[in-house]
């Protein structure tokens, strides 16, 4: 595995730019590269979330410095969240997930398109305060354990959906997603452990040189091209999912 480690490293900076810039598709991008080298679906979302704490503490600390964070969010985002992804990361342990992943993508192709309507609207956009977001991040949390990618796709695009800033509901989904990757890491190593060094190693350098250019990019581009920018990864990755699902 060590000679691919700059593979890995690759794999985590491509994984962090587009996650730290929109908000999500870290895990999707790094699971799926896992996936098709043979590591099997439990080992690799252990390490994709293992590497995900690191990288995701780097990109909430980044976004926090760029002001793209709404403090308010952070721990309604958080609790949920961990608690949702803890229990998720025991379910994967012990039963596959393939089950719920149908079901998933056809909720975010429709969110996905929603936000690609509204991101051409030409009337201005209100920016009410989220709602039910306890149970969103609940869910987000769950989802990302057992499919390796789920939490930025869920809940920043729910948020978005629902009006909120995209430059702040990608920064707060990003710093509250730390707790719930530590969450999520912790709970693996207590059921399977942690092994395959060389790729956490690989992707936690690749994303932690990723995450302040990110956070960057997300607060200098406009947020129309933002929304348009996460509708058209949500829809593509939906489309992918639906697409896998029938297979």
């Amino acid at each position: 595995m060590w000679d691919d480690f700059l593979l890995f490293v690759a794999v985590g900076f491509a994984a962090q730019i587009i996650d730290g810039a929109i908000g999500m598709a870290y895990g999707v991008t790094s699971t799926s590269v896992l996936l098709s080298l043979g590591v099997p679906p439990a080992t690799a979302s252990a390490c994709v979330h293992a590497a995900e704490t690191f990288t995701t503490g780097a990109s909430g600390v980044a976004h926090w410095r760029f002001g793209n964070v709404d403090r308010g969010l952070i721990w309604r985002l958080a609790l949920p969240g961990m608690a949702g992804g803890a229990v998720g990361a025991y379910i994967l342990t012990n039963l596959p997930g393939e089950a719920v992943r149908p079901y998933v993508s056809a909720y975010l192709l429709v969110l996905g398109g929603f936000i690609l309507w509204k991101a051409v609207e030409t009337a201005p956009r209100a920016s009410p305060p989220p709602r039910a977001v306890a149970p969103l991040a609940l869910v987000g949390g769950f989802l990302d354990s057992i499919g390796g990618g789920g939490w930025g796709p869920i809940v920043t695009s729910t948020l978005l959906g629902q009006g909120t800033q995209p430059r702040y509901a990608i920064g707060s989904v990003n710093l509250a997603e730390f707790f719930v990757t530590a969450t999520i890491s912790v709970t693996f190593v207590f059921t399977i452990g942690l092994t395959l060094w060389p790729i956490i190693a690989g992707l936690v350098l690749g994303g932690i040189i990723a995450a302040p250019l990110a956070a960057l990019a997300t607060k200098h581009i406009p947020d129309r091209v933002l929304m348009l920018l996460v509708g058209s990864v949500v829809v593509i990755l939906s489309l992918r999912g639906i697409v896998r699902a029938l297979a």
